[in-house]
């Protein structure tokens, strides 16, 4: 039998989902089953080929809902889970009861380790710290920026791996060591070594390019490094250089689109009133609360900046009352 797990790619907690699902579905469902793993990015114009779902078992774990017909299982926790009205009716009728949703998690490794125990009675104790992790991960809820940006712990340098390779072959590695090895033990690994050392070198640089590009107006901090060969950060960068800042805008360009992110410090000294998912849905994004993002066409470079002026704006304001607060 052949299970094929769709994660989000380059995403700690997509990686840990995929994880700890692989392990929960072996141990309960597929023993003798071979898992395969496939890592899906948010694009502009986000379809579902067909060709994805080529497994006896296909799952969808911390990403958008598909209404294909071969989907077996679905997790997530994202407030942007669907891609049309018609997706979310799709899944509201099913009656599998192999499809969950519930965007009040902070991490989708949480919620499948909670629906597992408590709608199936699976523990697996020794996958605890993988949880904790995602939980802390996801859901930017590390001490102080210090501990999310200097790197001393094995899980925030397994996240910088994660989330700067190119290739996605080391990131199913991961997950596969995952399921069954700590993290500690996981980042000594030589090829693992190879890939975090020019990584971190790297953070540092994109640190300095941060801090010379961006604007803090004393509420935002906003940069824009679409002249840069950067195609991702550590969110919490900015939060490490301008711990006052409420609110984070930037733009950058990858391999596939140009993108905005929008983020809120989670160590913020004054209340936040902006749900980002919310923000961003208008532009065709989406997310949590309090991050979000909202993908372009690579050939709409200046459309991604006026919208990230836009949003700027709008984090200066009130928020609309129509505007979910639900900043959990």
């Amino acid at each position: 039998m052949k299970v094929r797990v769709l994660y989000h790619d380059h995403c700690f907690d997509g990686a840990a989902s995929a994880a700890f699902f692989s392990r929960f579905a072996r141990d309960c469902f597929y023993p003798d089953a071979e898992f395969y793993y496939t890592g899906l990015v948010h694009k502009a114009s986000q379809i579902f080929e067909e060709a994805l779902f080529d497994g006896d078992v296909n799952a969808i774990v911390d990403f958008k809902y598909s209404s294909h017909p071969k989907l077996t299982w679905w997790f997530d926790h994202h407030q942007s889970a669907f891609l049309s009205p018609e997706d979310e009716e799709h899944f509201k009728r099913d009656t599998s009861g192999r499809k969950m949703y519930d965007p009040n998690f902070k991490s989708c490794t949480k919620f499948i380790a909670t629906v597992a125990e408590n709608r199936f009675g699976y523990r697996a104790p020794d996958l605890d710290e993988l949880v904790r992790w995602a939980d802390i991960v996801d859901g930017a809820q590390y001490d102080s920026p210090e501990e999310a940006v200097e790197l001393r712990s094995a899980a925030t340098k397994l996240v910088l791996v994660i989330e700067g390779v190119k290739d996605s072959e080391t990131v199913q590695q991961i997950i596969r060591w995952m399921q069954y090895r700590r993290l500690e033990e996981i980042i000594q690994e030589p090829e693992i070594q190879r890939a975090y050392e020019p990584l971190y070198e790297r953070h540092l640089w994109i640190m300095d390019v941060i801090r010379k590009e961006a604007h803090f107006d004393g509420v935002v901090v906003f940069f824009d490094l679409t002249q840069y060969p950067i195609e991702g950060y550590s969110k919490f960068i900015p939060y490490y250089l301008y711990p006052d800042c409420l609110y984070t805008v930037s733009v950058l360009i990858s391999s596939f689109r140009t993108k905005v992110s929008v983020g809120s410090n989670p160590w913020a000294k004054s209340p936040l009133r902006h749900n980002l998912a919310s923000i961003c849905e208008r532009y065709g994004g989406g997310g949590h609360a309090r991050v979000g993002a909202i993908s372009f066409e690579l050939s709409e470079v200046e459309r991604a900046r006026q919208v990230a002026r836009e949003i700027v704006e709008i984090l200066h304001r009130e928020p609309d009352p129509d505007i979910r607060l639900e900043l959990q």
